[in-house]
């Protein structure tokens, strides 16, 4: 038996018992060499940001933040409240309080847009459901029932002469007479608010800036938000020839629309249309593929396009940090076995418990290949989502997550519908310090450190936001960088950690972001992350003006000949082994090509640079590694 010293114990204890102790750092890579992928702005979304005399949360306040936070997409229908929206009476009948009618005025929301939020993208909705809000003259009661407080009857449809069920739940004692507080609404009937707001007699409105029009909201599940007019819930079928006929009539008035759905209410929803799958073509589907296989097959019989974006919903039941901070794997990961899983069970069309990987967004990926082909065209949109935990940070790594996600798998509208503290502060750093493209990026523990780095059109400024999801443990990360060169020294790095119960986020001066420095080399960076945050690390390129200072000799570089042709030798000498990079410059200070990064030897060596493609003019060319740097100039000439 082999004896272990006391002290190599004591070590060993003291190792795995100590959290602080310091920990192998997590290897990421960045890489500029592969293609990049554009971020859509619209993904820096939100609802019910602007004040319409109806939803409370839009208020002046929610507008000032929207803006200073950068805010670009804002979804206004309202959720359930859209689907009996009068726009000709500027009324609205809400399934959660009594069917009762309110005014609600888009026209007033859509104004508020353009003067308070310019630039800015919105959406609205289409209804699908066949009836409308007629009139507020046979509303419930509730100031003189309760003063207008919450009960667990709220639900009850009581509009219409309901009596209420004083036990509570969601059955009246009577049911109120809907036929007295709502109006046939046609197809016809719910585009029109097309002409009012965008025809040469209407208001005027720009429709540019409301492209995306939301057909209805989570249909699957009227028979129970909307059961004052669907005591049964309508077959799927039924739904797509609503879903059809205003689609059609929407394209006819605004060919340019952006039509989305079926934003189906949860994942339960994703695959159930009610508690079965879809019967088709002798077999059942689920009702994302069922309705994407429908929209193909119309869209082929009738030669007009009637699906832009597909669009979900997702309402997570956990409130469990840890499984908090994973939710954004739900999407696109496909080696993820989401611990919430059940709609997924039933995906092809049975009962398989041992099916837990739902990768939604990645299904509908498939399925819209598979039923519309490759260049289908086809966005990817979260319309509604939120998440139960209360810790702020959490709250913030969680939003940083999917945001990071989206960016990274080309998701085109996010809005979340809860909102609480952390989002603002998550919001504002994304929308405010990434780039326009995506670059490729990967981390050795994707679980707890992730990296979403964006670079900018001249790729000569790059934002890598680092999301430490561990929620006791700092993680020092190594970053490394190829296809890009860092200038090197300091740079800033905004952090979100740390945040308490109270808003922190008042304006783009007056935030809880952390402006810390750190150093970098041109193609690495050590970093250390706190737990739970969220951090932008901004780099500037080593971009040169037309007349760059020279360094000092390093290298003994030179190039011959100089001027070149179509072809120059690069010859330099290191004094030790080392890790050299080597980029050409234009004279705007562009890195037109990586010529090297890779180790040399101590000595002399010589490159061989093809510039037959590049035309006649001034270039520059960099050598640098680690702790030293050179700058040559190259003249190219065809008269040489």
């Amino acid at each position: 038996m082999r004896i272990i010293p006391i002290l190599t114990i004591l070590f060993i204890l003291l190792i795995v018992g100590n959290p602080g102790f310091a920990q192998t750092p997590v290897r990421v890579d960045i890489d500029l060499t592969k293609p990049t992928k554009a971020v859509s702005p619209y993904i820096y979304g939100k609802n019910n940001v602007l004040p319409n005399t109806f939803l409370t949360s839009g208020t002046s306040e929610e507008v000032t933040k929207a803006k200073e936070a950068g805010v670009r997409f804002i979804r206004q229908g309202g959720g359930n409240n859209s689907t009996k929206y009068n726009w000709r009476l500027k009324l609205s009948s809400h399934p959660d309080w009594y069917n009762n009618v309110y005014a609600n005025d888009w026209d007033i929301a859509a104004k508020n847009m353009f003067d308070k939020l310019p630039g800015v993208q919105g959406m609205w909705s289409f209804q699908l459901l066949g009836m409308a809000a007629a009139n507020a003259n046979n509303n419930f009661s509730d100031w003189t029932y309760n003063q207008s407080q919450w009960w667990s009857g709220v639900a009850q449809n009581l509009a219409g002469g309901g009596q209420p069920n004083k036990a509570g739940g969601a059955k009246a004692t009577v049911e109120g007479n809907p036929n007295l507080y709502l109006m046939p609404w046609t197809a016809d009937s719910t585009v029109g608010i097309l002409d009012k707001w965008f025809g040469a007699k209407g208001l005027g409105y720009d429709k540019s800036k409301i492209q995306y029009w939301s057909m209805d909201n989570e249909p699957e599940i009227w028979s129970g938000t909307h059961d004052d007019v669907m005591k049964t819930q309508c077959s799927a079928e039924e739904f797509m020839q609503l879903y059809f006929k205003v689609a059609k009539a929407a394209r006819a008035k605004y060919p340019d629309i952006k039509l989305s759905g079926p934003v189906p209410a949860n994942e339960w929803q994703w695959y159930r249309w009610g508690n079965d799958g879809i019967p088709s073509d002798g077999k059942k589907y689920c009702w994302l593929e069922f309705f994407i296989k429908r929209i193909a097959e119309e869209e082929k019989a009738s030669g007009i396009r009637l699906l832009d974006v597909l669009d979900i919903h997702y309402y997570p039941e956990t409130s469990d940090a840890a499984k908090c901070v994973q939710l954004h794997r739900v999407f696109f990961d496909r080696n993820y076995d989401y611990p919430e899983a059940n709609g997924v069970h039933t995906v092809n069309g049975g009962w398989d418990s041992n099916i837990n990987k739902e990768y939604i967004l990645g299904r509908c990926s498939d399925w819209l290949t598979k039923y519309m082909g490759a260049n289908h065209g086809v966005g990817l949109a979260v319309t509604e989502t939120g998440m139960k935990s209360t810790n702020a940070n959490v709250q913030a790594v969680w939003y940083a997550s999917i945001l990071g996600e989206f960016m990274k798998n080309g998701v085109e509208i996010f809005t979340p519908w809860s909102w609480d503290i952390g989002m603002w502060e998550t919001l504002h750093l994304y929308s405010r310090y990434n780039q326009e493209n995506y670059v490729q990026a990967t981390s050795q523990d994707e679980t707890l450190i992730s990296a979403y780095p964006t670079v900018n059109a001249t790729s000569d400024s790059m934002t890598v936001v680092l999301v430490n999801r561990s929620l006791t443990e700092k993680k020092t990360v190594d970053l490394n960088i190829s296809g890009y060169h860092a200038s090197p020294g300091s740079c800033p790095m905004y952090s979100i950690a740390g945040l308490g119960s109270a808003e922190t986020f008042v304006s783009h001066a007056s935030n809880a972001l952390k402006k810390t420095q750190v150093q970098t080399t041109t193609s690495r960076i050590s970093i250390e992350l706190v737990p739970l945050s969220v951090n932008a690390i901004i780099l500037k390129s080593l971009v040169m003006g037309s007349t760059p200072e020279l360094p000092k000799n390093n290298f003994n570089a030179t190039a011959y000949p100089n001027p070149a042709n179509d072809q120059t030798t690069l010859d330099f000498s290191l004094p030790e082994k080392s890790t050299m990079n080597i980029a050409l410059f234009n004279s705007n200070g562009q890195v037109l090509k990586t010529i090297i990064n890779s180790a040399f030897e101590a000595g002399n060596h010589q490159l061989n640079l093809d510039t037959s493609n590049y035309p006649d003019g001034i270039y520059w060319i960099r050598f640098y590694s680690e702790t030293n740097v050179e700058t040559i100039k190259l003249i190219k000439t065809k008269n040489q």
